[in-house]
């Protein structure tokens, strides 16, 4: 019996919706936490269904998913979290798993998406796995290598001119017309429930302790508050002892959090980072809060410092995307002003690959 769903504001419940009737995101209603401490091995070759205790979806949709390196990163003085180490080359790839698999259990034929790229290839790649028609909206704009890899898959690409949230609108109507069920990573709650499993590993690598601090990009905050969700949940369930402190990297020009906690600025906006550009992020409210409960901040990062970050990663090894570099170059920018001290313990998300740009 799938899950039940939420919303995030008023005292409705589903048994499925894309989003509540008031307007507000929906989640999974409340599930129950495991008792006692975290087991002594984990099965890696259930992927990300290892932490199946956490888990509101049962693993019906699988490429092998999850359990990505963390590994040292001397020059940034920090760990990295290789999130680009996946079968479609993202992070993605948790949230379309777990999403696609709910897909599976409700029996839905064919999933609509709107997306940059990312999501879109990893809806495609995992309705496909799953057997299910997929259709992905995707900016006029976007990169003909990720527009590959949704064709492959086999799925339809409908191209929308117009700014990114021009794509959402456009794929809402199809949904609301009845056009296919929605695989939004922004709204379902399943594609949440996918990039917690972040938080589970990092936990998991580090012997059950959790880092002082994590930087990932935000856009639509998929990353950032699945994080927030996974490490809350280990907390609650006793298996870490602190919750980190969550940092987010915005692209200048599509900063709506950093300008609502610090005020816009006049900044040109970049020209990369695709994957981030979002003016209006569904779920700003849960992000605010993530960052309120955590300590934690976002800052924007400027055009010149994403093309340094980049150059530097590439030649350290980190073979990535543009948008994987705003959070390393986040990193030194919280550094240097003083809001992460620079003797942090802190996990850095790389979360696309460089394959794709």
């Amino acid at each position: 019996m799938p899950a039940p769903l939420a919303c995030s504001s008023c005292d409705r419940t589903y048994d499925d919706r894309w989003r509540c009737r008031c307007g507000a995101p929906l989640d999974f209603a409340a599930q129950p936490l495991p008792d006692g401490s975290p087991p002594p091995a984990l099965d890696r070759d259930r992927g990300l269904w290892a932490f199946d205790d956490f888990l509101p979806v049962d693993p019906r949709v699988s490429l092998g998913e999850g359990w990505t390196p963390l590994v040292d990163a001397p020059g940034w003085d920090a760990a990295f979290k290789l999130e680009y180490v996946f079968p479609t080359g993202s992070f993605k790839d948790r949230g379309a798993a777990t999403t696609l698999s709910r897909a599976a259990e409700l029996g839905v034929d064919r999933v609509l998406e709107d997306s940059s790229g990312n999501a879109g290839a990893a809806v495609a790649t995992y309705a496909a796995r799953a057997g299910v028609d997929a259709r992905i909206f995707v900016p006029a704009s976007a990169s003909e290598s990720k527009l590959r890899a949704i064709e492959r898959a086999g799925a339809e690409v409908v191209r929308v001119e117009g700014s990114r949230e021009a794509v959402t609108d456009a794929c809402a109507t199809a949904v609301e017309a009845g056009e296919g069920w929605y695989a939004s990573h922004a709204w379902n709650p399943a594609f949440f429930a996918g990039t917690a499993t972040f938080a589970f590993e990092v936990a998991a690598a580090r012997g059950w302790t959790a880092p002082d601090a994590v930087v990932t990009p935000l856009g639509h905050g998929t990353l950032f508050l699945g994080a927030h969700r996974g490490f809350r949940a280990l907390y609650e369930a006793g298996w870490i002892d602190r919750v980190p402190r969550l940092f987010g990297a915005q692209a200048a020009g599509y900063a709506p959090i950093a300008d609502a906690l610090h005020g816009g600025t006049r900044a040109l906006p970049t020209d990369s980072a695709s994957g981030i550009r979002i003016r209006e992020p569904v779920r700003r409210d849960q992000l605010l809060e993530a960052v309120a409960e955590t300590d934690g901040d976002v800052f924007a990062v400027g055009e010149d410092a994403i093309q340094r970050e980049l150059d530097a990663l590439h030649r350290a090894g980190f073979y990535v995307e543009p948008t994987s570099a705003v959070a390393p170059a986040a990193l030194r920018s919280f550094r240097d002003a003083g809001v992460l001290s620079p003797d942090a313990d802190v996990v850095v998300a790389l979360t696309g690959s460089g394959l794709k740009s």
